[in-house]
């Protein structure tokens, strides 16, 4: 049983490791068009600093990215983060602490004490029944309060897609929170159910020596396959009960394939196969992002913590900074320090289209009004995703129903990445071993 495996991010890295622990004896035949693996999972040093393109790194309340670490072998490269990296900072008209006790909530200056009692209220707020769909902001808006859902719910979807309140299902994006409401009537109500049961740790950041790129890097040296990098997939066709890859005018035939790409490369791959299910995968929207990070070789400012996230209302160009060599020390050479800005999102899409001097004074001009920065850097490093983060908009849940019914008419094709049930590590990781499970057992394979 030969398997084709196309895109080498850690969706499709994690169903190849895991498919090859579970079936060693099939061959496998690993497409990628970058020249090299690991997709958003990406670390390019200059002159000594370490600047991530994406993701750096992973919580470890869940396992399953550690599932994979400790499987491959890597975890002599595991990085926990500093202990300044639990205090973060969100920007409305200044920088203010990110309250992380009920005591630090009840004086924090983020919120008018009216808003803090609507808050409290949320006990009193009746669970809506009917199942309609709500965006994030709706939902924040009826249980939680305009000012909470602009301020802390604003912030954190800038930090974790890219996005806004008024962008995201609830359902899709955050479908934790939505069962909180729906099993046990209330958020406060269902996270004191959930202490009761689950009491521990929420999980440290923790990510890998010398950058995200060292593990990718190990978990392929691990892999056993007919690797083919820096080759762009013109179509994938039925042949006979296999399929047909095609790249670059080469052609390999494989018995199942795995697509990993993200859902618009997927879309064009797949739309000689079926163009209904090629349809459905184009309607998923992403977030385009640009990542700006400046290395410093002797900067005065104390950078005590993990970073900050902006609110809309603040008007900056920057969703947030990253204090990397706060969070990773080994990300800039000694007596250094790193800074990487996030700019764009479902806010302000045209600022992640600036070309690359537009971008760094963007994020310049953002440090400076955020954290009164204005140094300049000796080291500066831009990345711009023109579709960067997936945004699980309102249908989302719908459009990934519709995906998976099409998948089903194909036996042998599977569909697996961040567009579809969770974007960060641990969820990439969780469901390509699910994946790998399912296709090694013959039980049938989904998005």
């Amino acid at each position: 049983m030969r398997i084709g495996i196309v895109g080498a991010g850690i969706s499709g890295l994690g169903t190849a490791f895991w498919l090859q622990q579970a079936r060693p004896d099939w061959p496998l035949a690993i497409f990628e068009a970058a020249a090299t693996p690991g997709g958003a999972l990406h670390t390019e040093v200059v002159e000594g600093f370490r600047f991530e393109a994406g993701c750096n790194g992973f919580l470890t309340n869940k396992p399953d990215s550690l599932d994979l670490v400790r499987a491959s072998g890597a975890t002599p490269l595991l990085m926990e983060s500093s202990a300044a990296a639990r205090k973060r900072f969100v920007y409305t008209d200044a920088l203010y602490s990110l309250p992380e006790s009920p005591r630090a909530f009840l004086t924090t200056r983020l919120l008018s004490t009216a808003a803090k009692l609507r808050v409290a209220g949320e006990f009193l707020v009746r669970a809506r029944r009917d199942g309609a769909e709500e965006t994030l902001e709706q939902f924040g808006y009826r249980r939680l309060g305009r000012e909470f859902t602009d301020v802390f719910l604003g912030a954190m979807t800038a930090g974790i897609y890219g996005s806004t309140p008024a962008h995201l299902s609830v359902a899709a994006a955050f479908p934790l929170i939505a069962a909180l409401e729906r099993e046990h009537g209330g958020l406060f109500r269902g996270m004191l159910a959930k202490r009761k049961r689950e009491a521990g740790p929420g999980g440290v950041l923790t990510s890998f020596r010398g950058g995200v790129s060292s593990f990718i890097e190990h978990l392929a040296r691990t892999l056993r396959a007919d690797w083919h990098l820096g080759s762009s997939i013109d179509s994938i066709e039925r042949a006979g009960t296999g399929y047909r890859i095609h790249a670059q005018g080469a052609v390999t035939e494989v018995d199942q394939v795995v697509v990993a790409t993200p859902a618009y490369a997927a879309a064009r791959q797949l739309e000689a196969l079926d163009g209904e299910l090629a349809r459905s995968l184009a309607r998923i929207d992403y977030s385009p992002i640009a990542v700006v990070g400046f290395g410093y070789r002797a900067l005065a400012a104390p950078l005590d913590g993990f970073g900050l996230l902006t609110t809309a209302a603040a008007r900056l160009p920057v969703l947030g900074v990253l204090w990397d060599s706060s969070i990773f020390p080994d990300r800039a050479p000694p007596g250094g320090k790193i800074l990487r800005a996030m700019l764009g999102g479902q806010r302000n899409p045209e600022l992640a289209r600036l070309d690359r001097d537009a971008l760094i004074a963007r994020a310049r001009e953002g440090i400076q009004r955020s954290m009164g920065v204005d140094a300049t850097p000796d080291v500066a490093y831009v990345y711009s995703w023109e579709r960067g983060i997936p945004n699980y908009g309102p249908g989302h849940l719908a459009t990934v129903a519709a995906i998976d019914a099409a998948v089903a008419r194909h036996p042998g094709l599977a569909l697996i990445g961040n567009a579809y049930h969770g974007v960060a590590m641990n969820d990439c990781c969780r469901n390509s071993r699910a994946l790998a499970t399912r296709v090694a057992d013959g039980t049938g394979a989904s998005v």
